[in-house]
C-alpha cells in the first residue's frame, strides 16, 4: 500500500502527501480494504488551518517508527473536516457517546472494518503529556483490543445507530413562547467582558445577534448590554487584528487578549453581519471602522485562485504560533522611533509582553480620540502592517467553499447597504458573477466530482443569497432561480420520518448513520435558513407549497427545542422572526420609487421583507407588520411618519 494523499485536491490533504503514513481519503475504497484485511481503521480529521493537527502531524505521521505501527494494524484515513462536514459531525458526536469527552481537532478515531466507531480521542502526544496517554501505546492498545474482540465490537453496530436516533428525540410541543430560551443563557453570559464565562473564548456571534434581535424588538436592555459587551472587547482587545482588520478563532484566555492566532472566513463572516447589524443600530463610528477594516481584510487577503475567498489562514508561520502578528517591545521601538510613546498610550504594550515576552495589540484609550490622533494612529498602523507584511505569512487554505462565498456575498451586500457604500455592492456583484460562472448552475460544495458533492448549507445559503438580491434589486431572475434550487434542496435533504433536512443528500449518504443535524455550529444551522426562506417564499409568492413546508418545518422545530435550545439559538430568531414578519411591497415601474426605496432598505434590509409588483398604472408602497398593513404610501414623508408612529422608534 501507499500514501494515496497525492491525488487529493484538499490543501488540508496535500499537507499529509508525504507522510510515510499510508493514508486513503474518505471512501469504499478504504473501507472495502479494512473488511478484506480485517483491520480496524484509524480515522484523522483536520483541516488547513489547524495548530494541533500541525502539531500531531509533526510529532506522529511524520515519525516513520509511528507510521510503521500505523500501516502495519490499521488501515489509516485522513479527512478534511471542511470538505466532509457531514463526517466530522457523525465522528464528533461519535466522540462524545463513546468517551464522555468534548471533540475538537485533530479527531483521531478508531473505527470497525465497516466504518463504525468504537473509540477515540483528539491530539495524542507522542509522550504521555498531562493525563493524554502517548499515541504508539493508544495504537498498540486499540489493535489488541480490536484483534481480541473484533465480533463483538462489530456486533455493537446497531448500538451505535440508536443511539443517534435517541440524540435526536423530539417533544409533543409544536408552538411555543420562545423568550425564555433567550432567558436561560443570560446567567452564563461574561458580565465584564462579554461572551459567555471562561476559556478559550469563542465569540459565537449567532447567539449575540439572536440576542440583539430580541432587544430591538422588546427593547429590553437585558438583551442589549451582552452584545455591547462581546463587540466592544472583541473589536479592542488581541482577538481582533488591529493592523489589517479580521478577527482569530478564538482566544485560550478569558479576557480576549490571547488569540488562537488562525483566521477562519466563516468567523468574520459572522462578524461582519453582527457589525454591520450593530452599527445600523448605534450609528457609531468605532464600529463602522472595524466592519470596513474587517470588509477590506477578507476582501483582499482572502481571495484565492478562483477570484473568490478562500477557507482559512493557519496560525502559524515559520513553525510557530502566531509569529507573524505578535511584536517585540524594543522592535516597536525601533520602528516607530518618535511615535513610540504615542503608539504606546494607545495600545498596552510592554517590555515583559502579555504573552511569551512578545505583545499582542490590545487597545487602551481609545474611547474618544481627536481626528489628529486618529490620523496619527492610522499612519502608525500602515507603518506596522508594512513591517509585518515582510514577515513569512501563515499559510493560506484556498479552497472555495460555496456555503462560505453565499453566506459573504450575501453579508457584504446588506453591510453595503447600510454603510451607503456603492463600490462595495459593486464588489457584491461581482462575487456573485463569479460564483455562478464557478458553480455553472450546479451547485456543490469545493469539488464537483466529489462522492459527496454537496451539503444542506451550500443550497440553504447560496438560495438566500438569490433572495437577497432580489429584495435589493427586484429583479425576479433571482427570486425565480431561488424557488428552483429551494424545491432541490427539499428533493435532496428533506427527512419525511425525522421532518427536517439532512446534513448531507439523502441518496449519497456513506456514513453509518444519516446526519440529522440540527444543531448551530460554525455556521447558523442550514435548517434555520431554510425556514427563512420558505417564508420570505411565501409571503412574496403567495403560494401553498411554500407556506406547507414552513408549517411542517416550524412545528418540527418547535418539538426539537425544548431539548436543544442552547444550541438552536438561529432557529429561536428565525421561528420568532416569522412570527413578526415585516414586508414592504413597492408596487409599480421597475425604476420608481428608487428613493424610497434606499430610504427603506438602509433601515430595513435583512430585517424586512423587500417584494416588488409590476404595476404600469401606480406607485405606491405597503408597509405591513404582523398582518397590519398600511395605507398607500407615496412619499418619503408618509413613509416615515407611518414608520415612528407604528415600529415603537426603532432604529
Amino acid at each position: 500500500m501507499e500514501n494515496l494523499l497525492k491525488k487529493e485536491k484538499s490543501p488540508y490533504l496535500k499537507q499529509h502527501e508525504n507522510n510515510p503514513v499510508h493514508w486513503f481519503p474518505w471512501g469504499k475504497n478504504a473501507i472495502d480494504k479494512a473488511k478484506e484485511l480485517k483491520k480496524p481503521i484509524f480515522l484523522s480529521v483536520g483541516y488547513a488551518s489547524c495548530h494541533w493537527c500541525h502539531v500531531m502531524a509533526h510529532e506522529s505521521f511524520e515519525d516513520t517508527n509511528t507510521a510503521k505501527i500505523m500501516n502495519e494494524k490499521f488501515i489509516n484515513i485522513k479527512v478534511d473536516r471542511e470538505e466532509r462536514p457531514d463526517l466530522d459531525f457523525v465522528f464528533q458526536k461519535s466522540l462524545a457517546v463513546l468517551t464522555g469527552t468534548q471533540g475538537g481537532w485533530p479527531l483521531s478515531m478508531f473505527l470497525d472494518e465497516n466504518g463504525v466507531p468504537f473509540t477515540g480521542g483528539t491530539y495524542f502526544p507522542p509522550k504521555e503529556m498531562q493525563g493524554r496517554p502517548n499515541f504508539i501505546k493508544v495504537l498498540n492498545n486499540v489493535s489488541e483490543v480490536y484483534n481480541s474482540n473484533r465480533e463483538k465490537i462489530i456486533n455493537q453496530a446497531p448500538q451505535m445507530r440508536m443511539v443517534f436516533d435517541e440524540l435526536n428525540k423530539k417533544t409533543s410541543v409544536i408552538n411555543q413562547d420562545l423568550t425564555p430560551y433567550i432567558d436561560r443563557i443570560l446567567p452564563y453570559l461574561d458580565q465584564k467582558f462579554g461572551g459567555f464565562q471562561g476559556s478559550p473564548k469563542f465569540p459565537q456571534f449567532y447567539v449575540f445577534e439572536t440576542l440583539f434581535y430580541f432587544y430591538r424588538k422588546n427593547k429590553d436592555k437585558k438583551y442589549l448590554e451582552p452584545v455591547e459587551k462581546l463587540l466592544f472587547n472583541v473589536c479592542s482587545r488581541g482577538l481582533y487584528d488591529h493592523l489589517s482588520g479580521g478577527i482569530a478563532r478564538y482566544t485560550v484566555d478569558a479576557e480576549w487578549v490571547i488569540p488562537h492566532f488562525e483566521k477562519m472566513l466563516y468567523d468574520n463572516i459572522l462578524f461582519v453581519d453582527l457589525l454591520t447589524q450593530f452599527y445600523q443600530f448605534t450609528k457609531n463610528d468605532y464600529y463602522k471602522e472595524k466592519l470596513i477594516q474587517t470588509i477590506n481584510f477578507i476582501s483582499r487577503d482572502f481571495i484565492n485562485k478562483d477570484d473568490l475567498l478562500g477557507s482559512a489562514y493557519d496560525a502559524d508561520s515559520e513553525g510557530i504560533e502566531g509569529k507573524f502578528y505578535v511584536w517585540d517591545y524594543k522592535e516597536l521601538s525601533e520602528i516607530l522611533k518618535s511615535d513610540f510613546d504615542f503608539f504606546k498610550d494607545k495600545f498596552d504594550i510592554t517590555e515583559s509582553g502579555n504573552w511569551e515576552n512578545k505583545n499582542i495589540l490590545v487597545e487602551k484609550n481609545q474611547i474618544k480620540l481627536s481626528d489628529i490622533e486618529k490620523n496619527k494612529l492610522n499612519e502608525i498602523k500602515k507603518k506596522l502592517n508594512v513591517e509585518r507584511n515582510k514577515r513569512i505569512k501563515p499559510f493560506f487554505d484556498d479552497k472555495t467553499q460555496t456555503d462560505l462565498n453565499s453566506y459573504w456575498i450575501s453579508s457584504i451586500l446588506k453591510a453595503s447597504i447600510i454603510l451607503e457604500d456603492d463600490q462595495l455592492t459593486s464588489s457584491s456583484i461581482k462575487l456573485f458573477d463569479q460564483l455562478e460562472k464557478r458553480l455553472n448552475n450546479v451547485i456543490f460544495h469545493t469539488d464537483l466530482n466529489a462522492t459527496v458533492p454537496a451539503f444542506l448549507e451550500d443550497y440553504t445559503y447560496y438560495s438566500s443569497m438569490l433572495i437577497y438580491f432580489y429584495e435589493f434589486t427586484g429583479d425576479i431572475k433571482y427570486l425565480q432561480k431561488a424557488e428552483v434550487k429551494m424545491k432541490e434542496t427539499w428533493e435532496l435533504f428533506f427527512d419525511d420520518k425525522k421532518e427536517i433536512l439532512q446534513k448531507n443528500p439523502l441518496n449519497k449518504n456513506d456514513l453509518f448513520v444519516n446526519p440529522v443535524d440540527i444543531n448551530d455550529n460554525n455556521i447558523p444551522n442550514g435548517n434555520s435558513v431554510y425556514l427563512n426562506i420558505c417564508q420570505k417564499l411565501e409571503i412574496i409568492t403567495n403560494k401553498k407549497e411554500w407556506k406547507d413546508k414552513f408549517e411542517i418545518l416550524k412545528k418540527s422545530y418547535h418539538s426539537f427545542i425544548n431539548l436543544n435550545s442552547t444550541q438552536m439559538f438561529s432557529y429561536i430568531k428565525m421561528l420568532d422572526f416569522a412570527e413578526n414578519s415585516i414586508s414592504i411591497t413597492f408596487y409599480g415601474k421597475e425604476k420608481t420609487n428608487t428613493d424610497i426605496k434606499k430610504f427603506l432598505q438602509k433601515r430595513f434590509f435583512g430585517r424586512a421583507i423587500f417584494i416588488y409588483k409590476n404595476d404600469q398604472n401606480n406607485n405606491f408602497i405597503i408597509i405591513c407588520k404582523n398582518q397590519t398593513c398600511s395605507d398607500k404610501l407615496i412619499s418619503i414623508e408618509q413613509v416615515e411618519k407611518y414608520i415612528n408612529n407604528n415600529f415603537n422608534n426603532d432604529n
